[in-house]
């Protein structure tokens, strides 16, 4: 099989041969849009770059963790407790932060550059096209707190179904009879099974949700919302938040607005947040066992073999967080 040159590259990507080499160094002068044409056309047709040659000889050893949402604290906590892990493990560990969830091209660019043992995929939109890539070229990828329906995947995350159902039985157990949800992200895993487990355990109780209000994993998006439904008569008495930082968002709306929480509105959130237990929010969550998350992620790589063929789904449980705020 003939290999594939920079020519090649440089008429696939319609630039010049220089630019290529631009686009590798990257200290070099090249537009953005130019150089995330010439690694897409990289990627097509599978160039390796003497800069990949050599790269590829310093990553032994290394797992690469990529994030593309640093909004959320959840993920640069997992960034902090991954290199904190590796090390103990005699692993090194090397993080891509994806500026744009859509930036796809720009993100199987830089994993690729480094010939890692394996890659752990931690945000919740990006892992599609990464994990394929990583799949077609021998790394083992894993993804973190997502799951996907791909028999081939390879996944960690928390039991957000089972963690949903307890928060849920939380409420009722508390007599709560206007119960609200507040979701994340429609297009992903996590919103869409603690979405479930929380309505499935209500409607078993013979309840429905009160309403529905989308904070989109965002604090501003989830701020709006909670005015929303603070402003609703009769108010909720209790509202289960995807994840924490939607919770934050309700409980300072509520603190402005001199709504009393618990009392007359209770909020629980999912994560586990440093910020949940901070004395202005005592917020009640789920806790993700995020360390156990990480090791068993390193546990599929480096038990992996590469394969296209292998799939390893692990779910492992939360633990409520009782604090004051439900």
């Amino acid at each position: 099989m003939r290999k594939i040159t920079a020519k090649d590259v440089a008429r696939e990507a319609g630039v010049s041969v220089s630019a290529v080499s631009r686009a590798y160094r990257g200290t070099a002068p090249i537009s953005e849009g130019k150089r995330k044409a010439i690694f897409a056309a990289a990627t097509r047709l599978g160039y390796v770059s003497k800069v990949d040659q050599v790269l590829a000889t310093q990553a032994t050893n290394t797992i690469a963790m990529v994030v593309s949402e640093m909004q959320n604290p959840f993920y640069p906590i997992a960034v902090d407790e991954m290199t904190r892990l590796l090390p103990e493990r005699g692993l090194k560990a090397i993080v891509h932060v994806v500026p744009s969830a859509e930036d796809v091209d720009t993100a199987i660019r830089q994993v690729l550059d480094f010939r890692t043992e394996g890659v752990i995929l931690a945000n919740s939109t990006l892992t599609s096209g990464l994990a394929r890539a990583c799949r077609q070229n021998g790394i083992p990828a894993v993804l973190l707190n997502r799951v996907q329906t791909d028999s081939r995947m390879m996944a960690v995350c928390c039991d957000n179904y089972g963690g949903a159902q307890r928060v849920a039985e939380r409420f009722l157990d508390a007599g709560r009879k206007r119960i609200a949800f507040m979701g994340g992200r429609r297009d992903t895993s996590t919103h869409l099974e603690r979405m479930r487990g929380f309505r499935d355990r209500l409607e078993d109780a013979g309840r429905v949700f009160a309403q529905q209000f989308d904070g989109g994993f965002d604090y501003r998006r989830a701020y709006a919302a909670a005015q929303e439904m603070l402003a609703q008569r009769p108010l909720p008495d209790a509202v289960f938040c995807a994840n924490d930082i939607m919770a934050i968002a309700v409980l300072d709306a509520a603190r402005i607005a001199g709504v009393c929480v618990p009392d007359d509105l209770a909020v629980v959130g999912f994560d586990d947040i440093p910020m949940a237990a901070w004395e202005s929010y005592r917020l009640t969550t789920v806790r993700q066992p995020l360390r156990r998350m990480l090791d068993q992620a390193v546990d599929i790589i480096l038990a992996s073999d590469g394969s296209e063929e292998i799939g390893d789904i692990r779910i492992l449980s939360g633990e409520m967080q009782v604090r004051e705020s439900g």
